[in-house]
């Protein structure tokens, strides 16, 4: 009897830790965004962006939402304040409908005939869905993807050779059209958890904040995002031992995850990514914070485990530095913690323990390996 009583107390305890342990992924997730571009654009961009599979959490019409999907050439619908959106645009919003050419059309005049058409079809859906006044301006091809074959991104909103069936409407300040949209977006339960939200709220007062809200459509559902972003500058040039503090590029000393996720244990839900680009090799050093072991899954650096807080850095050399950092079982992070040099030998990494590794990859692989990939490396169509 008292060894049952031992055993059944074992389980109890065994059954407990493992559902403390287990790891969820939900719909809605949080991504905050620093580029230092060197390479390209010589500005550093910081940006925060909501996104979700799930229309109960952004909100857009069902029949909209379908509409889109159905049209099999659609590959993007996005609304931005963006200046100078396409060649040939000043002073405008715009609304981008992007268009896989059909094999079809032969000429420059078949292919915007037919890509006028599709966008024309959805002007009116479109202005009553977002509470919009856009009108149809031009068709036009876009011939620069510097950005996208750096990153390794899709290019399905900006690519060469995308179609864009570009609709105009009056320019609106960044602060009003973000509380517009995500208002009607945005679920009041998420807006009322703060996190990132919070923090792409007050980006968007900066004077050269920005935004875009995108709709990506799959197979089976779309990909919801609203993003907001600020522009600046690069003074200095980055070099062997400058301190790099991401939380100076948006002007707060913490950051909080949202209690959206309060309920359970989402450490792929809330992200800070860093990426850096430039003309020479560098290597990241001096790390104020963790490290999280990782283990290379198809050439994709994946973490081991989660509920320690951390940087995942891959690559962590070159030209392109690319950095993620996982909340773990923490709320919130300070500046500190974020910090990090580069140019130097002062890095700690550690090797990852062979069983762990395979339940993590494991528990990856059950929750959804698409949605690590999307937020470890970039998201590829």
């Amino acid at each position: 009897m008292i060894f049952l009583a031992f055993l059944i107390t074992f389980t109890c305890i065994s059954i407990d830790q493992a559902y403390s342990q287990e790891i969820g992924l939900s719909t809605f997730q949080e991504s905050a965004q620093v580029i230092i571009d060197e390479k390209i654009s010589q500005t550093n961009i910081a940006s925060i962006t909501l996104l979700s599979t799930n229309i109960q959490e952004i909100k857009i019409p069902v029949e909209l939402e379908s509409k889109i999907r159905e049209n099999t050439r659609i590959q993007a619908i996005v609304i931005t304040n963006e200046n100078n959106c396409v060649l040939g645009v000043t002073d405008q919003s715009c609304i981008l409908i992007n268009i896989e050419r059909n094999p079809e059309d032969k000429g420059i005049i078949a292919i915007q005939d037919s890509s006028r058409e599709i966008g024309e079809s959805f002007v009116d859906e479109i202005n009553q869905a977002f509470d919009t006044n856009a009108e149809f301006f031009q068709v036009y091809i876009h011939t620069n993807a510097e950005t996208n074959s750096a990153l390794d991104t899709s290019g399905i909103v900006s690519g060469t050779g995308t179609i864009s069936a570009v609709l105009t409407m009056p320019m609106e300040d960044t602060y009003s059209m973000y509380e517009k949209l995500s208002s009607m977006l945005i679920t009041s339960e998420i807006r009322e958890n703060g996190g990132f939200y919070n923090i792409g709220k007050n980006l968007s007062t900066d004077e050269n904040a920005k935004m875009s809200f995108s709709i990506i459509p799959t197979e089976s559902k779309s990909l919801l995002q609203l993003r907001v972003s600020t522009t600046s500058p690069i003074e200095n040039q980055i070099e062997s031992g400058t301190e790099i503090n991401p939380l100076e590029f948006f002007n707060i000393n913490e950051i909080t995850r949202s209690n959206y996720f309060s309920d359970g244990n989402y450490p792929l839900n809330s992200l800070f990514q860093i990426i850096i680009l430039s003309d020479e090799e560098n290597n990241v050093s001096d790390v104020k914070g963790n490290i999280i072991p990782t283990q290379n899954i198809d050439g994709i650096e994946m973490p081991t485990e989660f509920t320690t807080e951390g940087w995942i850095f891959d690559p962590r050399k070159g030209e392109q530095i690319q950095g993620k950092f996982i909340f773990g079982e923490r709320d919130s992070i300070d500046d500190e913690e974020l910090q990090f040099s580069l140019g130097g030998d002062n890095i700690k990494y550690e090797e990852p323990e062979t069983d762990e590794s395979i339940i993590v990859v494991g528990i990856i692989a059950i929750v959804s390996i698409g949605a690590a990939i999307f937020y470890l490396k970039g998201y590829k169509k």
